[in-house]
């Protein structure tokens, strides 16, 4: 898989996607930038015909050149990633001049702010104690920090390419560490419910040709995924819909009426912190239980004939959909509500064929999940410190571990936990000698002992990154930045712990062939 991941050539999805979670906020919710891309920049600098933008040619082969009235080149990327939210789509025609991004076809307005203001930092690749040392310095001490710590922490993951992340867990593997991913702090409850309920699930593609009643539940798409509506759940014309909007019913249950809420056919404003009882209300009726009336209304704060409406149309429907949001994940019940939901979607298919899907944030978050996953069994809060994986959320989770104080150096990747963890993680965190990486300067990175400028994933550099429906979607950069990616500095901080810890255990260095020495 991870060599299929690797080609440039990897069909795009048909039905790419795109936007993000938020507002101008959310760029640094997101981490706007990061670097991590499959191959490091000396392999795509030299893949003739479909390099990266340094080659003058668009990667893939799909890039138009011609000239332009200030003297730079202009450049067409055909089909390029926007990497802002969870939709990833793959279909934006993007105009390079220079080293700036002065068009982008068909982004939404999140994702145009994405691609347009991205812009090349001045400021050293490499900081260490906040003074500009080179990067093979900051690998060093990077890898001195987390090979001589007891209780290291690898955190962050979600806005990096596929490549990047198999390399981060291979650290943490190495130094016996806690791996964790930004799904701990939004959608790690429905990682639980995954693991004890199950999931029915499909594809964005399928949604779109498919899908006729369609429910967000404490999610609000017109915000956090603009094309969402547009590209697959309400708006597209597919193969067995074929009048589009008319031939769906869009329904939104959330406790206050958002801007997705105007889109809809029907809106269910449901009690604050009730989700759990709304959701178990529904299962009632999908097994013909019957309630009482008065109690739903109080539990809910709905009346029991709204949700025999609904279930009767989750019943009528040739093909439900469930997108669920932080608002089911992280209120009160958290990983109980997100049980619900997929134990609701379950019962469902006894009447009809039904699915659930979680509306995730960062643009590869999904691929966060999938690589730790496949690399540990488990998606996020993963303990290595005994040879093999354990799961544990709360005990191995990164805000947890650094709020209790326990982690002793911790390795950042495309996150920024100064901003958003608790005082007492934050404080922690300032305490202990840590490596971050990021394209921006964030609070995280100016605190850093090691500090790595890196290039932007799919802006600057190649690689894979997952869509919310788990489909692998490749990246074609526009152009090549200056700094070098993280997937360059994740490997060669690998390979500086490997070689530390053999000499630590005072083991050889285990040769990278298989081949006879001199052969």
């Amino acid at each position: 898989m991870e060599g299929l991941n690797r080609k440039a050539n990897l069909p795009v999805a048909a039905d790419g996607c795109a936007s993000s979670a938020g507002s101008a906020a959310a760029a640094s919710y997101h981490r706007t930038v990061d670097s991590r891309c499959s191959m490091a920049r000396g392999d795509y600098g030299q893949t003739a015909g479909n390099g990266a933008a340094g080659n003058g040619k668009a990667a893939g082969g799909n890039g138009a050149a011609s000239g332009s009235g200030n003297g730079h080149e202009l450049k067409v990327i055909k089909d390029a990633t926007c990497t802002f939210c969870g939709c990833v789509c793959d279909d934006i025609d993007l105009t390079v001049e220079g080293h700036r991004i002065v068009e982008a076809e068909r982004a939404c307005v999140l994702g145009k702010g994405w691609f347009l203001n991205h812009d090349i930092e001045d400021r050293p690749a490499c900081l260490i104690a906040g003074q500009p040392a080179s990067v093979a310095e900051g690998i060093e001490r990077a890898a001195q920090i987390l090979a001589n710590a007891k209780y290291p922490l690898v955190y962050g993951l979600s806005d990096t390419t596929a490549e990047s992340q198999r390399v981060a867990v291979g650290i943490a593997d190495w130094i016996g560490g806690n791996v964790d991913t930004t799904t701990s702090v939004c959608h790690g409850p429905s990682g639980m419910a995954f693991q004890g309920v199950g999931e029915v699930t499909c594809s964005l593609g399928e949604v779109r040709n498919r899908g006729d009643l369609i429910i967000f539940w404490g999610s609000n798409p017109a915000e956090s995924h603009p094309r969402h509506f547009t590209k697959y759940s309400l708006m597209p014309k597919g193969q067995f819909l074929p009048n589009g909007r008319k031939d769906r019913t869009a329904v939104v249950v959330d406790v206050r009426k958002t801007k997705s809420a105007k889109a809809a056919d029907i809106f269910i404003q449901i009690k604050p912190r009730a989700d759990f009882e709304g959701l178990w209300t529904l299962r009632a009726l999908a097994n013909d239980v019957e309630l009482d009336p008065a109690q739903v209304e109080a539990d809910t704060g709905v009346p029991l004939a709204t949700w025999q409406d609904l279930m009767d149309r989750m019943k009528r429907a040739k093909f439900g959909v469930l997108f669920f949001g932080m608002g089911v994940t992280m209120t009160r019940g958290k990983h109980a509500n997100s049980e619900a939901v997929l134990a609701l979607t379950r019962d469902m298919n006894r009447h009809t064929r039904f699915v659930c899907k979680p509306n995730r944030g960062h643009g590869n978050v999904t691929g966060a999940d999938n690589v730790v996953t496949w690399r540990t069994g488990y998606p996020f809060g993963v303990n290595l410190g005994r040879g093999y994986p354990r799961f544990n959320p709360g005990e191995y989770t990164a805000s947890d571990v650094l709020a209790r104080g326990e982690a002793d150096a911790a390795m950042i990747v495309a996150s920024d936990p100064m901003a958003n963890f608790s005082q007492p993680a934050r404080e922690h965190l300032k305490r202990i000698p840590y490596v971050a990486l990021d394209p921006k300067e964030t609070p995280t990175t100016r605190h850093a002992t090691v500090a790595f400028t890196v290039a932007t994933y799919g802006i600057n550099v190649p690689g894979t990154v997952y869509r919310m429906d788990d489909v692998p979607i490749p990246l074609r950069p526009a152009f090549e930045s200056p700094f070098p990616s993280d997937y360059e500095i994740l490997c060669g901080i690998e390979r500086r712990v490997k070689a530390l810890k053999a000499a630590a255990n005072g083991l050889p260095q285990r040769r990278a062939s298989l081949r006879p020495a001199g052969a």
